[in-house]
């Protein structure tokens, strides 16, 4: 059953199943949303306000990460974290092309050069061999510094973080992880947010841990870091307001903070019965497509559920055809796209993230939904590719 025996009423058999619903989610966790958010309106504090620290603390307990600074958005937090480790310019950071184009567009807003890398067949996620090897060509050539990577944590699922810290280590790389899409993951026991020095994510309303807009954090070890990237958030200034660095405002609402800890206590039972619901899909549709990637060791926060098809299109369409959600997430990999071809060496270059753009499907998975809607959308995935 879903989460919460509050939920709202279940949607007939016949009705639209969405790719995303955030209304369903609201309406499940209407009181205690409500709730927090009246006690920001009575007391006023709008920006700043005591739910940011209380968010701070709280993601800190739950990740196992020492310090936390929110922050207006995920991409905020990743050029924040850039520009606080000072990249900029003539700096190499190393980024998946099979990922949103955020992660390589942080990069550019910092000044420093993305170096794309191709991903693992299985996972979708960074292939520490490729990264070897892309540094290893950078740093042959000369022209940049070797500085950072950003491995992504593609559709939920953790990277391979014990495999890019070895070949961090061998080439002196900082790791970023962008765990936009993994709040509530974990790998080999370990959350998301302590895996790496420096975790950035995303509360966008469907990503896992979602508000209602814009939001995002930065998770760490280093308490110095932190310091500096709150002083990044807010224009530079310290407690007396005296600007002591560059900065910018990347804030979060206090009326943000105030959903996300109202959503936070059940992040850890809506991941679990996503989970139960993919392992349903996996069931079902393992004769007609190849289903969405695991990782030993790994639980996935399952953002999305992500299948793999030579017929991925006739799918979406049968898909659409009896109103049931579904997206291709990513259409073509980040150093194909005009803004980035500059950066990267062409079609054919970057294989596997190439060949996954062209066979990726993500069908709906949400905590709200049920086992027989999945029985449906499955269904109607079997049928598409037999006919």
């Amino acid at each position: 059953m879903p989460p919460s025996a509050t939920m709202s009423p279940t949607p007939g058999a016949d009705e639209p199943i969405p790719l995303f619903d955030p209304r369903r989610q609201y309406q499940r966790l209407q009181t205690e949303i409500d709730a927090r958010v009246a006690a920001v309106l009575a007391h006023g504090a709008y920006v700043n306000g005591p739910e940011i620290a209380e968010l701070e603390d709280a993601l800190c307990r739950s990740t196992g990460a020492t310090a936390c600074v929110a922050c207006a958005n995920g991409t905020d937090a990743l050029v924040m974290s850039l520009l606080a480790h000072g990249i900029g310019p003539g700096d190499a950071v190393f980024v998946p092309a099979f990922t949103y184009v955020a992660t390589a567009g942080a990069v550019r807003l910092a000044g420093a050069t993305p170096v794309f890398c191709d991903v693992l067949e299985a996972t979708a996620n960074l292939d520490p061999t490729d990264l070897d090897r892309q540094a290893a060509r950078v740093r042959k050539s000369g022209t940049l510094r070797l500085r950072a990577v950003l491995p992504v944590d593609l559709y939920g699922l953790p990277a391979d973080y014990a495999g890019v810290q070895s070949v961090a280590d061998d080439h002196d790389l900082l790791v970023i992880a962008d765990a936009a899409q993994s709040m509530g993951a974990a790998r080999e026991g370990v959350a998301v947010g302590a895996l790496a020095p420096t975790t950035t994510v995303s509360f966008f309303p469907t990503k896992p841990l979602g508000c209602a807009g814009d939001g995002g954090a930065i998770l760490t070890s280093d308490g110095a870091l932190a310091e500096r990237l709150r002083l990044l958030r807010t224009h530079g200034t310290d407690a007396s307001r005296t600007a002591v660095a560059l900065g910018m405002n990347n804030r979060l609402d206090t009326l943000q903070a105030a959903i996300l800890l109202a959503k936070l206590p059940h992040l850890t039972t809506e991941r679990a019965h996503r989970e139960q619901l993919a392992q349903r899909y996996d069931d079902l549709l393992a004769k007609a497509v190849e289903p969405a990637p695991r990782d030993p060791g790994c639980t996935s926060a399952w953002a999305l559920y992500t299948l793999r098809s030579e017929r991925r299109d006739a799918i979406q369409q049968a898909l659409s055809d009896q109103q049931i959600g579904a997206g291709v997430y990513y259409h073509a990999p980040v150093h194909l796209h005009p803004a980035y071809q500059a950066f990267g060496d062409g079609p054919g270059s970057l294989p596997v993230s190439e060949r996954l753009a062209a066979r990726v499907l993500s069908l709906p998975l949400t905590a709200e939904m049920t086992e027989a809607q999945v029985t449906r959308v499955a269904q109607a995935v079997c049928a598409a590719v037999a006919g």
